[in-house]
């Protein structure tokens, strides 16, 4: 399933009869078995309904950093931010991608 950023939002916890999704690098995860992470007042409840890769690449928090934009990250951001990647993809199921 393709989602735009705006369809992605729906899914930031905030109505608990739908799951919980984050992007990373264009791909959607389903993290709702992560809930007390991404739900509401979580750790990283900022990242729920959204694309968190430059965030996750930066290990950063910081709302203009939870975009999909890669512009400008060092080779070791991209490097952290394909060990996110693998820590999501062993973690949580892959729902669908973004829409360019």
């Amino acid at each position: 399933m393709a989602f735009t950023l705006q369809q992605l939002k729906q899914y930031d916890g905030s109505d608990p009869s739908k799951p919980i999704y984050v992007a990373v690098k264009s791909r959607v995860f389903d993290v709702t078995a992560g809930k007390s992470f991404y739900g509401p007042g979580g750790s990283y409840c900022m990242f729920a309904g959204k694309d968190a890769s430059r965030a996750l690449a930066k290990m950063s928090k910081n709302d203009e950093d939870v975009i999909g934009s890669l512009d400008g990250l060092s080779e070791k951001e991209i490097q952290t931010l394909d060990d996110w990647e693998k820590k999501f993809e062993a973690k949580y199921p892959v729902v669908g991608s973004l829409a360019d």
